[in-house]
């Protein structure tokens, strides 16, 4: 079989398995121990036929595919994937282009930078921030920090790229008490520990409380939130964006979702205050709906991303020109794959009223799922402000059996999270694919699970 007539083949199975959302389940039907028996094995001793390998792969992990791609799937907060960024990525793998320097693949590099301007403008960022394309918001809050402890401990008189931090002026970094996880370990990976963080309490809602915000003096690095991963809210990042420039400090913002809702005319007044932040946070697999993984890190002091960043040797093709850019001067990898092309065949697929509607079209989607819910007998705990739903059905353990059983059922799927000291189920619309009749079949089919009786 020729490549053409694998890659032909590889595209119909791909199409079977999207033509079939609709009507497969969305939980995977296969446990860990008959998954093991079908893809495990003794290591091969000779190769196969390419054909057979796709072939036995898609017969044998299919049982263990999540309906991720489904407009049933409400887990975490994890996006679909338009087609064109779909496409976008399967000739990003055929092209395999290495994205660390300019002379590894010139037409990544200048994608790249022509997608950091549609972004800027589309979230309503400073038209001259930097960019890092990286593998999600985790690895985006790595670099933007680095950034930011960078910058200021250079302001306090010290080089932490020639000294390190032993000895350094001691940074505080202050955060809400419902900051994402992700927070906390991009810090640690930078050497910044949980005596360094000064923890402001929240509301009901885990938005940020302006009357207990501290910052003081010395380097100090503020983060808001643009999205709260269980509710959705946002920090008053005006109001916040006030006290990092009394205070000197730099201004982090959390926008892994939220970011996004810049795209959209009738929600941007969520974000007033964010384009004044020196560094974001977000994810392109996430309301974008490109494919996993694409994270991304912007700055708005590229001297200081850079300086955090850039590394150089004897035997690497430096370019020297600002338009033949060098990912490897940005990004916390050296090589990397060219996340930039389904992100540029997203934007151009869907434009900017797309990117609005798509956005918009999950918003709604939510106010559906609550309304539903709550005409139900379900109660909703959270302001449904974006995209995210936050149910409890009777009790913390009654509320915990109904997610059990929803995921069971396989016409959807959801998780739970502990919210306020008791369990409740979490509902994320972030999915193109998400219709109103997804919305109506999934809330039938949560109630249905919450009725039955204990």
């Amino acid at each position: 079989m020729s490549e053409r007539e694998l890659l032909r083949r590889t595209a119909d199975h791909a199409a079977d398995f999207l033509e079939t959302l609709e009507t497969r389940p969305v939980r995977p039907e296969a446990s860990a121990d008959e998954l093991f028996a079908t893809l495990g094995g003794p290591l091969p001793e000779r190769g196969s036929d390419p054909q057979s390998v796709v072939d036995a792969l898609v017969d044998d992990a299919g049982p263990g595919i999540v309906g991720i791609p489904s407009g049933r799937y409400f887990g975490f907060v994890i996006g679909g994937a338009v087609p064109a960024a779909v496409a976008a990525d399967w000739l990003t793998s055929v092209w395999d282009q290495n994205a660390g320097l300019y002379a590894g693949g010139p037409s990544a590099a200048v994608v790249e930078e022509v997608c950091r301007g549609w972004l800027a403008e589309l979230l309503g960022l400073p038209a001259g921030v930097s960019v890092a394309y990286v593998t999600g918001c985790q690895m985006a809050h790595v670099t933007a920090l680095a950034a930011a402890r960078h910058q200021v401990l250079a302001q306090a008189g010290w080089d932490v790229a020639r000294d390190g931090l032993a000895g350094a002026p001691p940074i505080r970094v202050v955060v809400g008490a419902k900051r994402h996880v992700t927070i906390d370990r991009a810090l640690r990976l930078l050497g910044i520990g949980a005596t360094s963080l000064e923890v402001v309490p929240v509301d009901d809602q885990g938005r940020m409380r302006l009357d207990e915000l501290r910052l003081g003096d010395g380097p100090a690095i503020v983060c808001g939130q643009a999205g709260e991963v269980n509710t959705g809210a946002f920090d008053d990042l005006d109001a916040i964006a006030d006290a990092a420039a009394e205070a000197g400090a730099w201004f982090h913002v959390d926008g892994a979702f939220g970011l996004w809702a810049a795209a959209s005319p009738a929600l941007r007044h969520l974000l007033k205050g964010s384009e004044r932040a020196d560094s974001w946070a977000t994810d392109g697999h996430k309301w974008l709906n490109v494919p996993y993984d694409s994270g991304l890190a912007f700055c708005a002091h590229p001297d200081a991303h850079r300086a955090a960043m850039s590394v150089t040797a004897s035997y690497l093709v430096h370019s020297g020109d600002d338009r033949e850019r060098d990912q490897v001067d940005w990004t916390p990898e050296f090589s990397r794959r060219a996340r930039g092309f389904p992100i540029y065949a997203a934007i151009r697929s869907l434009g900017r009223a797309g990117i609005a509607e798509l956005v918009e079209g999950c918003c709604a989607n939510a106010r559906r799922f609550a309304a539903l819910l709550e005409a139900g007998g379900a109660t909703v705990l959270n302001d449904v402000v974006l995209n995210q739903v936050l149910v409890r059905l009777g009790d913390g353990d009654r509320t915990r059996e109904a997610i059990a059983r929803v995921q069971q059922d396989g016409t959807c799927w959801l998780s739970g999270t502990d919210w306020n000291g008791e369990h409740a189920m979490r509902i994320s619309v972030s999915n193109w694919r998400t219709t109103a009749e997804d919305v109506e079949r999934s809330a039938a089919a949560i109630l249905a699970a919450a009725s039955v009786p204990a």
